[in-house]
């Protein structure tokens, strides 16, 4: 792989698996073509590429949390940026070839959707960008993540 993440390969089985028909039913179009077809949002369209708001993004598809606020950062590539996941276990990478690139691509480890890339071009201390599609994920602020603990 051209990046040195923490993280295991994707599983022979996940622990979240469903009929794709489910998955079109549960997701948006743009969610289900994002996270279960590989696909791309548009650079600069994504509801979380500026957002600073400090909570949590889980899984859009199986709620695992992923990331963290507090590693996210502005790197002007047009994709929410993270420098850390929140869990090596939550995160699963591979070797991605497609589109006349090798890259490494990032999977929730729980229901393996696909939610974007990880690069080696990231701020210390990781060194890691995580370029993560909007669609993929979803907030959870820190004041509803609070309240739902109490």
């Amino acid at each position: 792989m051209d990046t040195n993440t923490p993280h295991p390969p994707p599983p022979d089985r996940f622990e979240v698996e469903k009929p794709d028909d489910a998955w079109r039913k549960e997701l948006s179009p743009e969610a289900y073509r994002i996270t279960r077809r590989g696909g791309t949002e548009a650079p600069f369209t994504g509801e979380y590429t500026d957002t600073e708001t400090p909570g949590e993004y889980r899984c859009v598809c199986c709620d695992q949390v992923l990331f963290g606020a507090g590693e996210k950062f502005h790197s002007a590539c047009g994709w929410p940026s993270f420098s850390a996941a929140a869990g090596e276990k939550n995160i699963a990478a591979k070797t991605d070839s497609s589109h006349g690139m090798v890259r490494t691509e990032v999977l929730c480890s729980r229901c393996g959707a696909h939610l974007g890339h990880v690069f080696n071009d990231g701020p210390p201390p990781t060194g890691l960008r995580y370029c993560i599609n909007s669609a993929a994920i979803r907030l959870v602020p820190a004041s509803q993540r609070d309240a739902d603990r109490s």
